[in-house]
């Protein structure tokens, strides 16, 4: 049962009597009546502004129709005290014993309490966790992992088709200096002395030495040394596997399983980033312009450079 609407639904009724008995007008469009939860939870289970969005159809005080449709609400066996607030708002009070049939509800439908086709089916992405494959996850990470995760499982629940992404940046310069620590620690594994110096601006973590081991044991002394563009893209492509493996274990433990992994490296390579932009200029949504620098106090190295930017300000948002 879906409490707000068998309440909108006995209100809708009452409004109907109402109307037959001549203390109401007929005909009277009932679409924008609510019932919900009220903001102040010390004021009952559900409101109505039901009096509000008649009143000026009906050409009453909304506190007349408030009165009238309370006095009938105050019968109803679910009801255990009504209330009229402000203006015309009507605050309902259930009873205990409507609440206790709905944990016998519950119980009687098991894990398909709350289901419901809202979403129709339609598709719905959600994209979340999405850590740069630089380290392992920290406790931050896990709490975006458990909010989309819930919010994918509800979403299904009301009847989405839901696909759960998790979109991870695999190209540009934090992985490559992924895989210049990770070498520093492949050589290390292979026994020579790293000076910690070494590793300025780099990533130091110890969780790389289990990395550069393992690339070690794979590969031996191919990538020891040499010119940086000899080893890179296979370190690179190593180090981030690796890396990958290590936070999908981290969400199993979780109990969180994306439908998909979508690599950047993959999605530039097989110039979907391109195509993406064609699209978007060829319906206008994207163009050459500069950013207004961030409010507040603007940033020493902030600079006024051009670049391509989306047309954000067409669908609510305050920039570009």
């Amino acid at each position: 049962m879906n409490i707000y609407n068998k309440f909108k639904c006995d209100i809708d009724v009452i409004v109907d009597a109402l109307s037959k008995d001549g203390e109401l007008p007929g005909g009277l469009d009932l679409t924008a009546v609510t019932v919900e939860p009220p903001r102040d939870a010390g004021h009952g289970d559900l409101a109505s502004n039901v009096a509000l969005a008649l009143a000026g159809q009906a050409r009453r005080k909304p506190r007349e129709i408030a009165e009238m449709i309370a006095r009938r609400l105050a019968g109803h066996e679910a009801v255990e005290s009504v209330d009229i607030a402000g203006p015309g708002f009507i605050n309902l009070r259930l009873t205990n014993g409507f609440w206790r049939d709905r944990l016998s509800d519950i119980l009687a439908a098991g894990v398909d309490y709350g289901a419901s086709t809202m979403g129709a089916g339609a598709a719905v992405n959600v994209e979340y966790v999405s850590v740069n494959p630089t380290g392992p996850l920290h406790v931050g990470h896990a709490r975006g992992a458990v909010f989309g995760d819930v919010l994918s499982s509800l979403l299904e629940k009301a009847g989405y088709a839901v696909t759960r992404e998790y979109y991870y940046n695999d190209a540009g310069a934090q992985i490559d200096a992924l895989a210049r620590s990770t070498h520093l620690r492949y050589r290390e594994a292979l026994g020579e002395t790293i000076d910690a110096a070494a590793f300025e601006g780099l990533y130091p973590g110890d969780y790389l030495k289990q990395t550069g081991a393992a690339l070690a044991a794979r590969d031996g002394d191919k990538w020891p040394g040499g010119e940086e563009a000899g080893w890179l893209g296979a370190v690179r492509e190593f180090a981030v596997a690796s890396m990958m493996a290590l936070i999908r274990d981290d969400l199993a433990a979780l109990g969180v399983n994306q439908d998909v992994f979508t690599s950047e490296h993959d999605l530039v390579a097989d110039g979907r980033v391109e195509e993406a932009l064609e699209i978007l200029a060829a319906k206008g949504l994207i163009y050459e312009g500069v950013l207004e620098p961030p409010k507040g106090k603007k940033p020493q190295d902030w600079e006024p450079r051009p670049q391509t930017l989306f047309r954000a300000t067409d669908f609510g948002d305050d920039s570009d």
